[in-house]
């Protein structure tokens, strides 16, 4: 099921919450959100569905057993009998195929080639099951007794299926003890309907343009590489940041304060400061369970941001290119390090700002082509070593037909509410009109959202396939 869909909206979402405001206290609050959040991964994944369950089921036992035995043996045991059944989940699902491919072609050998169907969302909530293991192992959480309680937290139906990864430790109280305020629930659909307008409006739009000169880059121009990786790059932070946005919206409405996800990573300076605005949930993840893993020594610092970024690329894809992607940017963050914060400060911020769109682009056209051939037709193309030179008469009616689409995208890439907020804070209008104008704001963009909506081919959510 996806949110940005006229049944999701207009039937699903509205008889849930009919059933949650109908439901007495918060045990049956929770379990209407369970079995509907169940009903929503099931609608994708009639089958797969056991696998989730079998997977809260596991989690859940181990946890019993390292609070059950903490500091002693049988913690350390449940701690890594769990991660090896995550990991392994992981692996057969999404890597098996990938793996075998590769030992064919490395040992000419002949493995059968699994064709195994991605479970939506396994990336997802395998990262919130093996965060809830490590973080009972090192005491930060107690693990909780309730198997109904622990669904709920895995199965939340707003992130289940494409993040954010939401921690344990972030809902823990609110999982047995919430509560849900007006200001609550206006500020939750005015998110949604944001996130919504984000992904029909912008990021479906933009994907037209970027799959129109990615999708034939060898009939490409070297423009047409540039216009259509940037067009990308806008495509997939609309799309996921919009995704993110519903995510946080639909936990507010139902009492639970998810942390973001994005803080407008496009006006960063440099490669470091990108990532710790772009997926946020994701890079701390993996700076908090594999960047001081010691087995590095002495270099693990070094040793332990390589390995981070291999896992981040490998984490989105069973495709070299994804591999090639995170070592890429791995590459960039390591030079920054050793530049040091003070000197990069120095640098100019105009060519600081040329320097990371520079790189952060060249790496949506790494993560765009998981074709290598592909690949290296988009960088001959890009760099002028193409055949079909540097613009061409398309490219400029494209560029044309799309200005207000593309000076919009730019300009919601900035934290334009942010200002609106800091202005308002300002008293330059009381708190009751920028309410009122939001409301009104939201509204108008869930109806133009819906209008585009019907009888559209809205992609799904393109981290879904993750």
């Amino acid at each position: 099921m996806v949110f940005s869909r006229l049944f999701f909206i207009y039937i699903f979402l509205p008889l849930c919450l009919l059933c949650y405001a109908a439901a007495r206290g918060i045990k049956q609050k929770n379990t209407v959100l369970i079995i509907f959040s169940l009903l929503f991964y099931a609608w994708g994944e009639p089958v797969y569905i056991f696998l989730m369950l079998l997977t809260a089921a596991v989690n859940y036992t181990a946890g019993l057993i390292i609070g059950k035995y903490q500091g002693k043996g049988g913690d350390t045991a449940a701690t890594a009998a769990a991660v090896a059944y995550d990991l392994l989940m992981l692996g057969i699902f999404k890597y098996s195929g990938f793996i075998a491919e590769n030992i064919n072609a490395l040992f000419s050998c002949s493995i059968p080639v699994p064709d195994i169907r991605l479970p939506i969302g396994i990336s997802f909530y395998t990262f919130q099951t093996i965060s809830y293991i490590i973080d009972c192992h090192w005491e930060k959480v107690k693990p909780q007794k309730s198997f109904k309680n622990f669904l709920l937290f895995l199965t939340l139906f707003p992130q289940l299926v494409a993040g954010p990864i939401v921690r344990y430790s972030t809902i823990e109280k609110e999982i047995v003890n919430r509560t849900v305020e007006l200001r609550d629930i206006s500020y939750g659909f005015n998110r949604i309907a944001l996130g919504l307008a984000k992904k029909v409006l912008l990021a479906d739009q933009l994907n037209i343009i970027s799959e129109s000169f990615l999708g034939n880059i060898g009939g490409s121009t070297a423009f047409g590489a540039w216009y259509g990786v940037i067009a990308y790059g806008m495509r997939i932070y609309f799309d996921f940041s919009g995704y993110s946005d519903i995510a946080i919206g639909l936990g507010r409405v139902f009492g639970f304060h998810f942390d973001e996800n994005f803080n407008h990573p496009f006006i960063c300076k440099d490669i470091t400061e990108f990532w710790q605005r772009w997926h946020i949930s994701l890079s701390i993840f993996f700076r908090d369970y594999v960047l001081y893993i010691p087995i590095f020594g002495k270099r693990r610092k070094y040793g332990g941001l390589f390995l981070v970024w291999l896992c981040t690329g490998i984490w989105h894809g069973a495709s070299w290119n994804f591999i090639f992607w995170g070592l890429y940017y791995g590459v960039f963050v390591f030079i920054e390090m050793k530049i040091g914060k003070k000197k990069m400060k120095k640098i100019p911020v105009v060519i600081r700002h040329i320097y990371s769109k520079f790189v952060i682009f060249i790496g949506f056209g790494i993560f765009y082509f998981e074709d290598i051939g592909k690949l290296g037709t988009f960088f001959k193309t890009a760099f002028g070593f193409g055949k079909n030179g540097f613009i061409a008469v398309q490219d400029r009616i494209s560029l044309i037909n799309n200005m207000y689409l593309l000076i919009i995208a730019v300009i919601c890439c900035f934290p334009v509410l942010n200002g609106i907020k800091t202005l308002s804070d300002k008293r330059f209008a009381s708190k009751a009109v920028i309410s009122s104008s939001a409301a009104v704001a939201a509204a108008l963009l869930l109806v133009i959202t819906s209008i585009m909506l019907v009888d559209s081919t809205t992609h799904p959510f393109l981290y879904y396939r993750f």
